[in-house]
């Protein structure tokens, strides 16, 4: 129903994209936290194919309360992918800040723990010299599903146009352990969280009715209803694109008349 994307042409455009950023860049490397989820180690799999395994190094930062199962599959995949990487246990800086926490602080704190992730990497990414490699794909974008300034800051991102079902398909094509590929998707939040379960869609429906609704357009209920899509299945996607698009544009400015700043000023 969707706009349908060739994952072999995807992966030499994204793998082109990330040679020439980094060229660009005039950095050494990327530095990608690793989750054990399937978007970052299809995220780290293209890097490594595109610059190399010497120029991508991975961190590993799980809270006490973490899966040990996506910690498994993480090092079982650096170590596949040949890559360097160091374990970083975040528990010391989270529990600092909350103390001990109940069920009703858990939002907050796991969306604490994705900005102390991602402040790690950054920090990383410039002892090191490097970028810091996204993981986010198109389906968490549109929906917003993702911690603002936490899991979606990065310095570039591969996978921002592949929607979480056109990652799987990457995903056996690279040959991502059939683990990563067969888990349910999940932000290791806390303890038993699912994305799918959470959002209370399947990925496979989400992907569909993004694609009409984003690719093709395709706005009239009633016409969706008729694609197949339940009210509450239609509401329910609506309203988490609606109610995060903050999320996919830089923090608004006051408007006083002055011009957007250049990428480059060019002199001659």
């Amino acid at each position: 129903m969707s706009q349908q994307i060739d994952p072999e042409k995807s992966i030499v455009s994204i793998k082109r994209f990330l040679t020439g950023r980094l060229t660009q860049s005039g950095l050494t490397g990327y530095v990608i936290g690793l989750s054990g989820g399937i978007d970052s180690a299809v995220s780290a799999a293209l890097a490594v194919e595109a610059v190399g395994r010497d120029k991508v190094f991975g961190v590993l930062m799980p809270y006490r309360t973490s899966s040990k199962t996506s910690i498994e599959d993480a090092t079982t995949h650096a170590r596949q992918l040949g890559i360097e990487f160091q374990v970083i246990d975040i528990s010391p800086m989270i529990d600092a800040y909350f103390g001990p926490f109940d069920e009703s602080l858990r939002l907050r704190a796991g969306n604490k723990m994705a900005r102390e992730r991602m402040s790690i990497l950054f920090d990383i990414a410039h002892k090191l010299n490097r970028l810091v490699l996204g993981t986010g794909n198109r389906t968490e974008i549109c929906l917003g599903y993702t911690t603002w300034y936490g899991d979606s800051a990065c310095s570039v991102n591969p996978l921002g146009e592949l929607y979480k079902t056109d990652v799987r398909k990457i995903a056996r094509i690279l040959r991502v352990p059939p683990s990563i590929i067969a888990k349910h998707p999940t932000a290791d939040l806390w303890v038993g969280q699912t994305d799918e379960g959470e959002i209370g869609v399947t990925y496979e429906r989400i992907d569909q009715l993004l694609g009409l609704m984003i690719d093709r357009n395709v706005t009239s209920l009633a016409n969706l209803e008729q694609a197949g899509f339940k009210r509450a299945e239609i509401d329910r996607i609506v309203a988490l694109v609606n109610r995060n698009s903050f999320k996919r544009r830089l923090p608004d400015i006051a408007p006083l008349g002055r011009g957007d700043v250049p990428d480059h000023i060019v002199l001659h």
